[in-house]
């Protein structure tokens, strides 16, 4: 037997809210989403999905809010420049910086956000 990832998903408190964060990333989502209960994007294979709160319920049964870092959501930018510009228009758009844009010690150039929901996201090149 053998598995692929397929999918990953976020529970959001607010789906036009989140949304919105992740067109500022590049997404490219229709505004008639902003009120769905769910969403699904492909990228090249392996879907990134968003639930509302309420759904999430519905699924588990209950809903207790996370606490701490989980998953790492990791999205690769064309050049140095590219991530250093998108990381100065989320934060723009006044999302949260979680941490400015370094030259890690691994090699690459790397940068942190943090979607409405709390969610730590990288962007690195």
């Amino acid at each position: 037997m053998t598995i692929k990832l397929d999918m990953v998903g976020i529970v959001v408190a607010n789906m036009r809210e989140a949304l919105d964060f992740y067109r500022v990333l590049g997404f490219q989502i229709a505004e008639t989403h902003n009120d769905d209960m769910h969403v699904e994007i492909d990228q090249e294979g392996v879907r990134l999905a968003f639930d509302k709160l309420e759904m999430a319920k519905g699924i588990y049964g209950s809903w207790e809010e996370p606490t701490g870092h989980r998953v790492e959501l990791a999205f690769r930018c064309e050049s140095r420049e590219a991530l250093d510009q998108l990381y100065a228009k989320i934060v723009d758009k006044g999302y949260v910086g979680y941490k400015e844009p370094w030259d890690a010690f691994w090699g690459q150039r790397y940068a942190i956000v943090q979607d409405p929901d709390g969610n730590l996201i990288s962007l690195f090149v």
